[in-house]
């Protein structure tokens, strides 16, 4: 566990190491950010191809998947906007202001890119085992990258690594999800600790399918993988319309995705000081995953 994080970490770390002095050297940097975001994004299509069929049991866990979603994501964002109100975020000086219905057209572009990958997948006849390899090689990038935007934008890494705002989004993450797949798990007539392990993956989509599945089966291994990518894909999706006014929501939505896949996309629209509270909030839950998951499970 504390491999990966590492592993995710250290190009952050290399990144923010690295001095930039040129304004058009900056500018290039983030250029190529916010095109290594689409490049990603269509490798996520991709890979939503390669996906082996769900089976007969497909049914069972598209009705497991809605109701998981539905309630801890209605739990989480009554809670989250809270934090918005009584500590708000200053996104005025760098995020990108656009008109409401541009915010709108950004994330139907980020929707739209990842179908098209998944388009292209479905209808050509490739070899799809590259994707994955490929969308790790990227994102290591594009943390790199991110890295070096962090030292620039003049931050210490006191205010990166020791962000109280950050630590407050991750464990209203924690303590709004749980009584969520709880709710689903009565609703469903499931036991209460399956409802809590489903609750506890925080967008951590291939870690938590690969967990409960082992332990539970494939119907609650497939309805949890799907559970927390579509709330990644949400997530893509809102980040752009939500982030200049609900920050603390955005961010918080992102669960564990925030210290990593969806951080670009929360830098590229909210402004360099959201990273730091992302990367925080993003590193508490994703260490957390695996902990509660097993803990659960081992009820």
């Amino acid at each position: 566990m504390f491999s990966g994080m590492l592993y995710i970490f250290l190009p952050l770390v290399i990144g923010y190491l690295i001095q930039v002095d040129k304004p058009s050297v900056v500018e290039f940097i983030n250029t190529q950010t916010s095109r290594l975001v689409l490049v990603i994004l269509s490798l996520m299509g991709l890979s939503l191809a390669g996906l082996d069929n769900l089976g007969q049991n497909l049914n069972q866990i598209l009705i497991y998947t809605f109701v998981f979603f539905t309630s801890i994501s209605l739990c989480n964002l009554i809670a989250l906007p809270i934090i918005d109100k009584l500590w708000p975020t200053d996104t005025s000086q760098d995020h990108r202001k656009l008109p409401f219905i541009k915010m709108v057209m950004e994330s139907v572009r980020l929707v739209l890119v990842v179908a098209a990958g998944l388009i292209v997948g479905l209808m050509a006849s490739i070899d799809l085992s590259w994707v994955d390899k490929a969308s790790e090689v990227i994102l290591l990038l594009l943390l790199f990258l991110i890295g070096i935007q962090l030292r620039n934008s003049g931050m210490t890494l006191r205010q990166i690594l020791l962000n109280r705002k950050g630590i407050t989004i991750a464990l209203l993450i924690v303590a709004t999800s749980l009584p969520g797949g709880v709710i689903a798990a009565i609703l469903l007539d499931l036991p209460l600790t399956h409802g809590l392990a489903m609750a506890s993956g925080f967008g951590w989509y291939s870690l938590t399918g690969i967990l409960i599945g082992d332990s539970l089966g494939p119907v609650f291994g497939g309805a949890a993988f799907l559970n927390e990518l579509l709330r990644e894909l949400i997530a893509l999706s809102i980040i752009p319309m939500l982030i200049s006014r609900f920050p603390s929501t955005a961010i918080g939505y992102a669960g564990a995705t925030a210290m990593d896949f969806t951080l670009p996309v929360i830098q590229n629209c909210g402004g360099i000081r959201c990273v730091p509270v992302a990367i925080v909030s993003g590193f508490i839950l994703s260490l957390l995953v695996p902990v509660l998951i097993l803990f659960f499970l081992s009820l």
